[in-house]
């Protein structure tokens, strides 16, 4: 029997024909009885591809943490020039030579006085 034969015969209204057509569509995933809109609302919401998979609303937003992760492994090495933390690094070192810097752990005011 051919496909062309299955679909005239889904298509007349025999019992038969009703109970394949139900059949089919419980085998294969789709809406076994017919039902009102507000219900199909539901069947294409779940058929549909789910949020926190989507790839344009994961990548909606730039990637700052990765890229200032690699800016930071890459100026380790070298390879990228970061004026303002080479200037955070040049105050705190000019604070350690002052004289301005926190002490080390355990030898604050508290520490010495115990």
């Amino acid at each position: 029997m051919s496909a062309n034969k299955y679909n005239e015969l889904i298509k007349l209204g025999t019992q038969y024909a009703r109970r394949m057509d139900y059949l089919s569509n419980r085998i294969f995933g789709e809406v076994a009885r017919n039902t009102n809109d507000k219900s199909m609302k539901v069947v294409r919401m779940f058929a549909e591809e789910p949020v926190h998979k989507r790839d344009m609303l994961n990548n909606w937003y730039p990637r700052h943490v990765e890229t200032h992760v690699l800016m930071k492994n890459l100026r380790a090495y070298g390879l990228f020039r970061d004026e303002h933390e080479d200037f955070k690094e040049e105050m705190k070192r000019m604070r350690r030579l002052r004289g301005k810097a926190a002490p080390k752990k355990g030898e604050g005011k508290r520490a010495s006085k115990k």
